[in-house]
């Protein structure tokens, strides 16, 4: 599927990330693989998928920020931000105050910051204005039932945001 889903994306500006399988990432020749606190670690996933992949990594704490920003990661994920019904992280809402320390710290090692969890089209611009460079959005895009149209709605709002 993983193999499909590159093909389809090629041309259209669109990179496909894995969850989790850094061997599914490679094999399907994916933009790069995101791993989690439980998943092969970010220096592993590295050395497997060499210097030109995006390697995103989970975080829920300071603490974990602190080792995240010691991995050859490209982006740091923080979350979840808001309570999430989507995915059962075992982790509780981290907040904005997590977002603003990640982007901190992410910003002196030139890093993305994704924030995920609960994020909804009214919460997603006060998670950009804390540091979030990008947003992850599972449910909020199924609200409608027009999943299209909500990332349209996402897309304007946030480029009035930024300007772009």
């Amino acid at each position: 599927m993983a193999e499909q889903i590159v093909a389809l994306a090629k041309g259209t500006g669109a990179r496909l990330i894995v969850n989790d399988r850094a061997d599914v990432a490679k094999v399907a020749g994916a933009a790069g693989v995101h791993v989690g606190q439980d998943d092969l670690a970010p220096a592993a996933v590295r050395a497997l998928l060499g210097p030109d992949r995006l390697i995103g990594f989970s975080t829920h704490s300071t603490a974990q920020l602190d080792r995240a920003m010691a991995q050859p990661i490209d982006y740091v994920a923080v979350g979840p931000v808001f309570g999430s019904a989507s995915k059962d992280t075992g982790y509780e809402a981290v907040g904005l105050r997590l977002v603003e320390e990640a982007a901190r710290r992410a910003r002196a090692q030139k890093l993305q910051v994704v924030a995920i969890g609960g994020i909804t089209l009214d919460r997603a611009p006060d998670v950009i204005r804390a540091g979030a460079t990008s947003v992850a959005i599972i449910s909020d895009l199924l609200t409608t039932g027009n999943p299209r149209a909500r990332v349209a709605e996402y897309l304007d709002r946030l480029a009035s945001m930024t300007g772009v």
